[in-house]
């Protein structure tokens, strides 16, 4: 095994005993113990994905992208949910930070993130 790889499964290891990834698996079961609560979330990763998408490929819906925000508004009143999304959001930049770095390393373009 070359010493890259070496040194990501540290990271791994490393991320996988974080407190961004510990709060967000606490959060992610907190938040999917309810059935509905765990529907609307699923609907909110769905939306998300495919305005992702459509934004890449010339624009979004914004019947859809209404909907992603009221989705997310209540989303935000329900707490485990709430909790759940902002601890998905802290454990997300800590990898883009990672991500980032790396690309800098090695002059990599990551316009398209910043997008």
């Amino acid at each position: 095994m070359n010493e890259i790889i070496k040194k990501t499964e540290e990271l791994a290891k490393l991320l996988e005993q974080s407190i961004e990834y510990r709060a967000y698996t606490e959060a992610r079961e907190a938040a999917f113990k309810s059935e509905s609560t765990g529907a609307l979330l699923r609907e909110y990763r769905r939306l998300q994905a495919k305005l992702q998408a459509a934004e890449l490929s010339g624009g979004a819906d914004a019947d859809e992208l209404a909907k992603l925000q009221k989705l997310g508004e209540l989303l935000q009143l329900d707490d485990a949910a709430g909790e759940y999304l902002f601890a998905q959001f802290r454990l997300n930049a800590l990898i883009g930070d990672i991500y980032k770095r790396l690309a800098k390393a090695v002059d990599a373009d990551l316009s398209f993130i910043d997008d």
